[in-house]
């Protein structure tokens, strides 16, 4: 028979109308009649469970979602927002692009994986320079899979306090099993450093220790999604905790020119130069880019024109490319 803390789980999720919950608990209960023997039985659960999810999906309905507001302690730890980002929106290498992806169908047929004893993936560490869309992708998780975006206030979560970090941490933990969505961990490195750093105190190896248990107890049907610009400084045992470890880097000649059309869409670039359009932006991150179509774009705008000027653009990304020159070389991702 189903346990009670499942037959719970199904009664709370029928409440709060969160179908892909119930699903999930539903093929968990068929799971384990099949696990019990009763073969036949499981495979009717089964059969009820995909009959409901082809209705819902062939429904003209909007499906509905549990609203995400975080409260009490959680609210100043967490914040929600709801993305309408989608991958088709980014430009990507092919390779992030398709591990990406695979994210988002697992996450879609994780009560498939789950009937079968297998879990999808749904603990993302992204590595790579600032500006390379790292946090956007968190977004574009969200929209792709009608989920809130929460992100963690490290401010708020890290405290001089002897273990009111970890107190802390173990509220957002529980969040997730409570409200499904993408848990941003940005400049994951202030938790995440290794414990053998030379300016590392006790506190410290407690914070990490307490994020690695939560992790490896974690089985809730939200998304962890960690971002760090520092790879070298993470602590060796976070790895094993991450189904997928994906590395970003700053766009090529063929991606700057994407981000270049995708950006100026409304303005006319069929006059632009792209080798020297393409050497000009070469180094500088997504971000940079974006930003300097922007400054261009508004010169055209300025000058009551659609047109965007091979000179005025490359003058832009070049302003930019100076920028971080005057900041010193930047730090690399080891």
């Amino acid at each position: 028979m189903a346990t009670a803390e499942q037959v719970k789980a199904l009664i709370r999720s029928f409440t709060d109308g969160d179908d892909d919950r119930f699903r999930s608990v539903a093929m968990q209960i068929a799971s384990h009649f099949a696990k019990k023997g009763s073969v036949q039985l499981a495979q009717e659960l089964r059969t009820l469970i995909d009959k409901a999810r082809t209705v819902q999906e062939n429904s003209s309905q909007p499906r509905a979602f549990p609203i995400a507001r975080p409260a009490g302690e959680l609210a100043g730890l967490v914040t929600a927002s709801y993305p309408n980002t989608r991958l088709t929106d980014m430009v990507l290498p092919e390779t992030v692009e398709k591990r990406l992806g695979e994210v988002v169908h697992q996450y879609r047929q994780r009560d498939r994986l789950r009937s079968h004893g297998l879990s999808p993936k749904r603990k993302i560490l992204l590595v790579g320079p600032p500006g390379c869309g790292k946090t956007m992708t968190a977004s574009a998780l969200a929209g792709e899979c009608g989920l809130p975006l929460m992100f963690v206030q490290l401010h708020s979560l890290i405290t001089k306090y002897m273990g009111e970090t970890a107190a802390k941490l173990h509220l957002v933990f529980d969040a997730m099993s409570q409200t499904r969505g993408i848990y941003l961990f940005d400049e994951f490195d202030a938790i995440g450093a290794t414990r053998s750093a030379r300016n590392d105190v006790g506190e410290v190896r407690r914070i990490l220790n307490s994020f690695l248990q939560f992790m490896e107890r974690d089985d809730s049907d939200s998304i962890v999604v960690a971002a760090t610009n520092f790879v070298g400084m993470l602590d060796e045992a976070l790895f094993r905790r991450f189904d997928d470890v994906i590395m970003y880097e700053f766009p090529n000649a063929k991606m700057i020119e994407s981000l270049i059309k995708n950006r100026l869409s409304s303005f006319d670039v069929a006059a632009l130069k792209w080798k020297r359009v393409t050497t000009a932006a070469k180094g500088l991150s997504h971000a940079d880019v974006t930003r300097a179509c922007d400054d261009a774009a508004k010169e055209a705008v300025l000058a009551e024109s659609r047109l965007v000027t091979t000179e005025n653009l490359a003058k832009s990304l070049l302003s930019r490319r100076r920028m971080h020159r005057s900041r010193g070389p930047r730090k690399r991702t080891k």
